[in-house]
């Protein structure tokens, strides 16, 4: 048996945590913060540039993420994010996975989001940047919504504050950069379809459409393991455990 088998979910939550950044996003007082209960597809490997801005060549850096924005409210749960019944599509399937894209966000009330995040009849969403209130990823420990936000094209959720679970899958996963804004506001002046610039070495929020800028919390020690893939991609390149070609 290879170091990679070895490697338990145990490990590699315990692993994810203890990479988080020192100041871990808040989450209500009224949910716990739950065990992990079962396997997480994070084998998972996206298809699409590491950036938005990079698939146009807009932008130099990869630690920068530019275009349209979709904005949430407060306590986005995560049946709304993906409902139960799609949590049968296998990630580690690469049509499932963007099958699974294809529903992110489907559970919100279309009476107060009336515009989709993925288009009908589309696998991947216009949408490079989430921004949101208050207690974003609550409700089940559903490891399928931050990978059903990457697979749909999201890099980044911008809230101003997070459901430890939510914020521990999207590390352990690496779909999706969970930054928390270091002030309250975004989720309400910024509009769905503003152009927004997500600057990772600057910790900011950049609105073109409107001007105005929000300053982030660090993703801190989380960054690295996210832009390597998730925990096991990250664990394979810094030697914590045999690659995949030993």
């Amino acid at each position: 048996m290879t170091a990679a088998a070895l490697l338990s979910f145990t490990d590699a939550a315990t692993a994810t945590v203890a990479l988080a950044p020192s100041r871990a996003p808040t989450r209500s007082r009224t949910q716990a913060a739950p065990l992990f209960t079962g396997a997480v597809s994070l084998r998972c490997r996206r298809t699409r540039p590491l950036t938005a801005a990079a698939a146009t060549g807009d932008s130099p850096s990869s630690a920068a993420f530019h275009g349209e924005c979709f904005v949430v409210g407060d306590n986005i749960d995560t049946d709304q994010i993906i409902p139960a019944e799609h949590l049968t599509l296998v990630p580690s399937k690469p049509d499932e996975y963007r099958k699974l894209g294809s529903f992110a966000f489907v559970g919100l009330p279309t009476a107060a989001y009336p515009i989709p995040f993925v288009a009908p009849g589309e696998e991947s969403s216009r949408y490079a940047v989430i921004i949101g209130g208050a207690n974003f990823g609550c409700g089940s420990s559903r490891e399928h919504a931050p990978v059903a936000l990457g697979a749909a094209g999201a890099r980044a959720v911008v809230a101003e504050g997070y459901a430890r679970i939510f914020f521990r899958n999207s590390v352990a996963t690496g779909e999706v950069y969970p930054l928390e804004l270091a002030d309250s506001g975004a989720s309400k002046e910024c509009k769905t379809g503003d152009v927004v610039t997500v600057d990772l070495d600057s910790s900011v929020l950049i609105n073109h459409t409107s001007g105005k800028q929000y300053k982030l919390k660090p993703i801190g020690d989380a960054g690295p393991v996210i832009e390597a893939g998730g925990i096991f991609a990250y664990a394979r390149k810094t030697g914590m455990i045999a690659s995949k070609s030993a």
